[in-house]
């Protein structure tokens, strides 16, 4: 199993990269899904390379798109989010070693499906990562955190709260479990917004990254 390469983008100034945000999609979609981020956050951050890549399984459930797991049965989503999180790491550890940073310099962003990869894989990394921002998802394996942690990078947690797909009280739970454990996170639901990512997400994600890359 490993990740595809997907979609990507230069640092938008040119030269060497300083920094590096990891963007993973949500379910039946691709690395093309959420590199549209980086196209309107590049300005803000000329010196950053994004990298979005392909979930590892095809979605066969709808014939097109990419999965980090399948969602049945949901008792067995733990299992099936480690047996995802090594190839995750790799994916994030080979970027880093490609452009000569700390794994310090790294943001890892993900929507939905994607969300709950980086709940899951962020903490339980031995290098930290400088912070973790979660759209519309989940904290799945909360009950293994404390002993599975490794490290306590920040968190920013945002959820629409019409969203029809994964309840918004996810995030707030998240949320709460986080904190109980010392983690920093910040959590948002936002009125009016349902599955996906509007500009206030998009604003709270840019204030976050600055803050972390700072």
């Amino acid at each position: 199993m490993a990740l595809q390469s997907g979609a990507s983008r230069a640092p938008h100034a040119g030269g060497v990269a300083d920094s590096l945000v990891v963007l993973l999609h949500g379910l039946g979609a691709n690395g093309e899904d959420l590199i549209g981020l980086a196209d309107v956050l590049a300005p803000r951050f000329p010196t950053t390379a994004f990298h979005s890549p392909d979930a590892p399984e095809r979605y066969a459930e709808a014939g097109f798109g990419f999965q980090w797991m399948a969602r049945q049965p949901q008792d067995t989503r733990g299992d099936r989010l480690r047996a995802v999180e090594g190839v995750v790491n790799d994916y994030i550890d080979n970027l880093l070693d490609e452009y000569g940073l700390d794994s310090g310099k790294c943001v890892l962003v993900g929507f939905s499906q994607g969300c709950m990869v980086a709940l899951h894989v962020a903490p339980r990394r031995e290098r930290p990562l400088a912070g973790v921002v979660g759209f519309s998802g989940a904290l799945l394996t909360g009950d293994t955190l404390e002993s599975d942690a490794q490290s306590r990078p920040p968190f920013v947690l945002v959820h629409g709260a019409e969203d029809m797909l994964v309840d918004p009280a996810e995030t707030a739970e998240a949320g709460r479990t986080l904190a109980a454990l010392n983690f920093e996170v910040e959590a948002y639901v936002l009125p009016g917004l349902g599955h996906g990512i509007d500009h206030r997400g998009l604003e709270v994600m840019a204030s976050f990254v600055e803050r972390v890359l700072a």
